[in-house]
């Protein structure tokens, strides 16, 4: 009977699970060589201190990094404290960011942060995410970020860059972008960990890009499974 039953029924074909996430060694590698071509990088959000850091970050959702400079330079003169912001106005202020998306909600969500900092924290940037993500308009993301950059912590901020190339290449594989951080908070060396999601932003943002990759001049393109491989323009 089984003989006849297995003339007659097909095996399923088992659906691809993609590539495997690398090993710590081979992430290792990457790392290494992100850290030797720029040891120090920088965020490339324009602020003066761990203030205008969090108002920054929290205007950069869904906007580039260069529009929302674009917007603070002139607004961060006058505006650099919670007490100035205030006192500058809800209206002002989304006079000064209106050239970025969802610029009415994100003034309502400056101001409200701006005054919950006076009356919680006395006009102090908490050290916590937990406090920080209590603020009007920030999230996980915007709370690690400023821990990273303001306090030094080794905290995964994963953005859509972060996202992409984590998947990508990979380093670890996440639906969504908790998983993504749990995942790369896991198989990221300890000694990468202050510096790791600016470099995967700065890769993501210029050499890993969304549409077209390029792979041709990408210093771990031997380690990366991404297939096919973007070849060079002048090829």
């Amino acid at each position: 009977m089984a003989s006849k039953l297995s003339s007659v029924i097909k095996p399923q074909k088992q659906k691809s699970a993609g590539p495997k996430a690398l090993s710590k060694p081979q992430i290792a590698d990457i790392f290494r060589r992100f850290a030797a071509i720029d040891p120090e990088p920088k965020g490339e959000l324009e602020h003066v201190n761990a203030y205008t850091l969090l108002v920054a970050v929290a205007l950069s959702a869904q906007a580039t990094d260069a529009g929302v400079n674009k917007a603070t330079r002139a607004l961060f003169k006058i505006a650099e404290t919670p007490e100035k912001m205030v006192a500058l106005g809800e209206d002002s202020v989304r006079e000064y960011i209106k050239t970025i998306g969802l610029f009415r909600t994100k003034a309502k969500n400056v101001m409200a942060l701006s005054e919950a900092l006076i009356a919680q924290h006395g006009s102090i940037v908490p050290e916590d995410r937990e406090a920080l993500q209590q603020l009007p308009g920030v999230g996980r993301k915007t709370a690690n970020v400023v821990l990273n950059m303001a306090f030094g912590w080794p905290t995964m901020a994963v953005d859509t860059h972060v996202f992409r190339v984590s998947n990508r290449i990979p380093l670890a594989i996440g639906k969504t972008p908790e998983a993504v951080e749990k995942g790369l908070e896991a198989v990221i060396p300890e000694e990468f960990g202050l510096h790791a999601h600016h470099w995967l932003i700065l890769h993501g943002r210029y050499v890993c890009k969304a549409r077209k990759p390029e792979c041709w001049r990408c210093s771990i393109s031997e380690l990366c499974r991404f297939e096919p491989k973007t070849p060079s323009p002048s090829a």
